[in-house]
């Protein structure tokens, strides 16, 4: 397994040692946008990461939010697209068939050179989702020993723990592996 974090604006900086992967926050909703999102994947590809972005999903207007997403993220060939499905800040969540339809609504505007994953705690994963569709990976969070998520699913990344920020690991034996995949 390799090591990552996921950052957003709360994180303007963050360190790249012991990283192999970096997720940042480019989007939520049809309004928000990461002041410090290319800043941040920068710093990750300097250091020679896989860079992810990640759209926060709202309830409603999906079609909409999934453009919003890949027109405003700094993506390049490469990167991971993934979306937030969990409570949002008024205590709403997208549904399920809409978490399905972002996912593949981004899977249909960007085609090629991108991977589109799922990110969702354990509690979604079990109790909310009813399809099991991730569209090319699973990224769960579960705050238990790392790489041990409690899901019976196959996952590609594992959040273990938020402290002092988000930190990961991916089901793949090197960087280098996790690049070809992304690739």
């Amino acid at each position: 397994m390799i090591h990552g974090v996921d950052v957003s604006a709360y994180q303007s900086s963050y360190s790249t040692k012991g990283v192999d992967f970096v997720i940042v926050k480019a989007t939520e909703g049809r309004s928000y946008i990461s002041p410090h999102q290319s800043s941040q994947a920068e710093q990750a590809r300097k250091a020679g990461c896989v860079v992810g972005f990640y759209h926060f999903l709202w309830p409603g207007h999906i079609k909409e939010q999934a453009a919003y997403f890949v027109e405003k993220c700094a993506s390049v060939h490469g990167d991971l697209l993934v979306a937030d499905w969990e409570r949002t800040s008024d205590g709403t969540a997208a549904s399920n068939s809409e978490k399905d339809q972002f996912l593949k609504e981004v899977k249909r505007l960007r085609p090629d050179h991108h991977k589109v994953l799922l990110y969702c705690n354990r509690d979604f994963w079990l109790n909310h989702d009813t399809t099991s569709y991730a569209a090319d990976g699973l990224w769960i969070a579960d705050y238990v020993t790392a790489g041990k998520p409690r899901i019976k699913a196959k996952w590609t990344i594992h959040q273990y723990t938020s402290t002092p920020l988000d930190k990961n690991v991916a089901n793949f034996a090197s960087r280098a592996a996790m690049k070809e995949w992304a690739d």
